[in-house]
């Protein structure tokens, strides 16, 4: 029989990962609650319909990524390839149109069918911010300077450039697209296959198309700045301006797109060079058409998602295993103290693993290898005597403790902070 292994695309997280994917979320959790935001679970599965009716048929994640299935109940049901639809699904179904805004944080698996990389998975996992029920530009500034204050907390100021651009409301982006199809058309034989298909299905993708023939014909493409209209450019320039004031530091890329139609204004990116191609952590934008879109009341959005995977990779250091301390009873009577002793511990915040097998030596062994910081070790002499043996594993001093003296125990073991 073959050696079991996750499925291709899946990992195991543990150890060090996982303390790295641990001080990402906690970052994560603790900033966007300064911001007022509220944590929301959604299910890792919803129907199909939650995500193929805003990300259209035509696109890559509903034609190539989407894993879909149907339950033994005939329901087409398919694992969640991003939050938003799903997060806008929740906020239909519980009316929660009757308490706006609403700021949502969210974290969790995601699940899209890629080519697996450095930094990205087929189970891949996503950090999430949703601002719903605010459509002015200064809400823009807010969602970003977070997604910002988060990134520079991990440590990463130095190491991501945020690209911002505009897409422009609905009449800016409607003159765009048709400018982009006169332009694009001219080329169509010179296209890569993806970027002639984008061509009828949404121009607007071919601007950040991978391919090095599409980028060389991109370069003279109109522009979107081209296009906008006064209220557009306001609504841009207010985005601008606050991220300023904010010191959050961008560059305006016009080739950055989101090419759903229900993407409005401001669109952005925080690209970082460490990761090589697999480059962008944090990305997002405004969306005030997909809520209308999914069945309910028209509703202005703006949100963004950063990949765990790839941020817990760019953490200089992992943040260090928490020390224990390591109990040893020797002998049943002294393990039933150990279980009191360890349980009050506990209950003053202290993390305590009890080694209850082989001799003294080897339970010592075991404690250095696990870095713990003491040994508290008891035997029958110590429990006939009412104390138990403080050992130092840094330094190798022992001291008798009296049993009945928790307070001195706790205050020697805190002394090791």
């Amino acid at each position: 029989m073959s050696k079991l292994q996750p499925v291709r695309g899946t990992r195991d997280i543990y150890g060090e990962d996982a303390r790295r994917f641990s001080q990402v979320v906690d970052t994560f959790k603790r900033v966007a609650s300064s911001y007022g935001f509220e944590e929301l679970a959604t299910p890792i599965f919803e129907f199909t319909e939650v995500f193929k009716r805003p990300l259209g048929e035509a696109s890559d994640v509903v034609s190539k990524e989407m894993y879909s299935f149907e339950d033994r109940g005939g329901e087409e049901l398919t694992l969640r390839p991003e939050f938003t639809a799903s997060i806008a699904r929740a906020f239909i179904s519980n009316g929660m149109q009757q308490n706006l805004p609403c700021r949502f944080m969210s974290h969790g698996p995601t699940f899209r069918y890629e080519r697996p990389q450095k930094g990205r998975y087929r189970q891949f996992h996503q950090i999430n911010a949703e601002l719903l029920g605010q459509d002015d530009a200064g809400a823009d500034v807010e969602v970003i300077a977070m997604g910002y204050r988060i990134l520079s907390e991990l440590g990463f100021a130095e190491d991501i450039t945020l690209n911002l651009n505009s897409l422009g409301d609905g009449e800016s982006r409607a003159a765009y697209r048709d400018a982009l199809l006169g332009y694009f058309s001219n080329y169509t034989s010179d296209l890569s296959e993806d970027s002639q298909r984008r061509l009828t299905t949404n121009p607007l993708r071919i601007l950040d198309s991978k391919d090095e023939g599409d980028k060389k014909i991109v370069l003279t493409a109109p522009k979107m700045s081209d296009y906008m209209n006064d209220v557009s450019k306001a609504f841009f320039n207010y985005v601008c301006n606050g991220l300023e004031i904010a010191r959050v530091p961008y560059v305006h890329n016009e080739t950055l797109v989101r090419g759903l139609d229900y993407y409005t204004h401001t669109a952005f990116e925080f690209i970082t060079s460490t990761l090589g191609a697999q480059g962008t952590v944090m990305a997002g934008g405004r969306y005030d058409g997909l809520i209308k879109q999914l069945g309910g009341p028209p509703t202005p959005g703006i949100g963004w998602a950063g990949g765990i995977d790839r941020l817990a990779m760019m953490l200089a250091e992992p943040p260090a295993k928490i020390r224990p301390i390591v109990i040893m009873p020797m002998g049943v009577p002294a393990e039933f103290k150990a279980i009191e002793i360890a349980e009050a511990l506990r209950s003053e915040k202290f993390t305590v693993t009890s080694d209850r097998s082989g001799n003294l030596k080897k339970r010592l062994t075991r404690a250095n290898g696990e870095h713990a910081s003491f040994a508290l070790i008891i035997g029958d002499d110590e429990l006939e005597k009412g104390i138990l043996l403080l050992k130092n594993l840094d330094n190798g001093e022992q001291q008798e403790i009296e049993m009945d003296r928790m307070e001195h125990l706790t205050s020697m073991l805190a002394s090791k902070d």
